[in-house]
């Protein structure tokens, strides 16, 4: 069977752990953050079984070690610095009289609406 050439140097590659996850999803975000670099990821645990729970190591490279851990630690410190104003803010609650103004206004046009139809 012919061995592609592309193939043959990425066998070669010593993978260590750089990260260990809480979960599937956040391995994922790790990879994705760590591939956005050009940095190589791989997994070890249960990321794709019928219940993929538990902790989940995300694997680069020994060559990127270095990089990987200075890119994560980068955006920890960045994420520490993050103040929220991002958040959706709660809506204000509608101040009492104009709750009792609308109560007004709808009977208003309840009593005219009505007295419309015994004037007819």
């Amino acid at each position: 069977m012919p061995v592609i050439g592309s193939l043959l140097p990425v066998q070669g590659l010593r993978m260590v752990p750089v990260l260990r996850a809480e979960g599937a999803f956040h391995a994922r975000v790790v990879a994705a953050r760590l591939g956005s670099e050009g940095i190589v990821t791989q997994f070890r645990g249960n990321v794709d079984g019928p219940y993929p729970m538990g902790s989940v190591e995300v694997m680069v490279t020994e060559d990127d070690l270095e990089a990987a851990q200075e890119l994560l630690l980068a955006d920890d410190v960045e994420s520490s610095f993050d103040t929220g104003d991002d958040e959706v803010a709660a809506p204000e609650p509608v101040p009492a009289y104009r709750i009792w103004l609308l109560a007004a206004a709808s009977g208003v046009v309840a009593v005219a609406a009505i007295l419309s139809s015994l004037i007819r």
